[in-house]
């Protein structure tokens, strides 16, 4: 199998193991739809071998650990079960460490896939396959992301409790982002965003509109615009205002993402995401092909494509502005090459806001540049003190396969 590739399992006991030149710990997470474990209790281990339809059975060191999935068994409600392995050893990475997964029939030991995650390097821990139910049916996909804090940080990034870390140290000042009070802004800027730790007034009275008589299309760094004139064809680093009218636009917005292969004939796998960020840039959740549906189902994704082929979006994040949670108010749209090809064998990116009710498009951005890196920051939408909502083209290369190496990128661009 190859990085985001998925089968149909005809089996309904499946067995992964998990080998490597070193000793690994392996361990399986029970999701729900939201990403989460229900309780601590869905996190199955060494020290926890067996949870609801799902175990755990230690190699010994002679033999992999595995992780064995009985989907029949496995609690209405649950719709992952992911299988993560770190180096048994503090502090060792996969560097130089190939581990592959061996999928195979749990009561005949037939094999089914066998998968090994390219490129690996300091990350200490990986979610290496999972097993999903997509439609009524279970399937096997592999997955080889990273982390490089760990087991832990994979165990705290699908909710589980992580209590043998010391506690931060308090210090509530130092911690704040720095957010000194500003001078007046010149009268051609924004007003600082609230939930960029500016105030909760208006520094500078609202940004005139610039050129009255200008089309829906500006330069780089040209002041905001609104909908008033229809569809806007955005530059890199130019902003739109979410309204029509002087009235709020709607609640509910799709962001359609497309490519194609820039040499005819080769398929090129990308990946779109969307990161949410509360009011000082604080990560909140990312939603990608691995976790479809974010912040209560606010924040949905269509689901993964592999190829770019065909025209039209190839993946669509839908965003109920009106349910989203009243902390969320900065969305950062990603696209990533999680089999490592690079943005120069991609031609004709682009990321499009639609209205989801009428299907109109609404506001598109072009990406005109390419640079050898795996990961793009599209675009953002951010919140404003008045409730309305902006969005703002980025187009910002970044080296990353996955989207979690784009959470920090993502924070410094808003």
């Amino acid at each position: 199998m190859t990085p985001g590739s998925n089968l149909p399992l005809n089996t309904a006991r499946v067995t992964v193991d998990v080998a490597a030149p070193v000793r690994l710990d392996v361990s399986g997470l029970l999701l729900t739809a939201d990403g989460k474990v229900r309780s601590d209790a869905d996190f199955i281990f060494y020290n926890q071998p067996s949870g609801p339809g799902v175990t755990y059975r230690s190699g010994g060191g002679s033999a992999p650990d595995s992780i064995t999935v009985d989907t029949a068994a496995v609690p209405p409600g649950i719709e992952r079960i992911v299988v993560t392995a770190s180096p048994d050893a503090a502090g060792q990475t996969f560097q130089g460490v190939e581990p592959t997964a061996t999928v195979r029939d749990a009561v005949g030991g037939a094999v089914i896939a066998t998968f090994t995650p390219p490129q690996l390097g300091n990350e200490t821990a990986l979610v290496v396959v999972e097993v999903y139910q997509r439609g009524g049916a279970w399937k096997v996909r592999a997955v080889g992301q990273g982390y490089a804090d760990g087991l832990a940080g994979i165990a705290t990034d699908f909710g589980v409790s992580v209590e043998d870390e010391p506690a931060p140290v308090a210090a509530p000042a130092p911690v704040a982002p720095p957010a000194p009070p500003a001078p007046p802004a010149p009268p051609t800027q924004h007003a600082p965003s609230p939930w960029l730790g500016g105030p909760t007034t208006p520094a500078a009275p609202p940004v005139p509109q610039a050129a009255p008589s200008a089309p829906p299309v500006a330069a780089p760094g040209a002041g905001k615009i609104n909908l008033d004139k229809g569809r806007v064809n955005l530059q890199k680093n130019q902003t739109v205002s979410l309204v029509k009218g002087g009235r709020p636009l709607l609640s509910q917005v799709k962001m359609g993402l497309g490519w194609e292969p820039a040499f005819r004939g080769r398929d090129i796998d990308l990946d779109a995401s969307v990161i949410a960020y509360g009011p000082q840039r604080n990560h909140l959740d990312s939603c990608y092909f691995g976790k479809l549906s974010i912040l209560n189902g606010s924040i949905k994704h269509s689901g993964d494509n592999l190829t770019g082929e065909g025209s039209g979006d190839d993946e669509v994040i839908v965003v109920d502005l009106g349910r989203l949670p009243a902390d969320a108010t900065g969305l950062v749209f990603t696209v990533n090459s999680f089999s490592g090809q690079k943005f120069s064998e991609v031609a004709k990116a682009y990321c499009r806001l639609i209205d989801a009710a009428s299907g109109e498009e609404l506001v598109r951005f072009d990406l005109t540049g390419a640079e050898p890196q795996t990961g793009v920051m599209m675009a953002k939408l951010i919140k404003q003190f008045s409730g309305e909502w902006e969005m703002t083209a980025i187009g910002d290369f970044v080296k990353s396969r996955t989207v979690r190496g784009m959470v920090k990128p993502g924070s410094q661009a808003l």
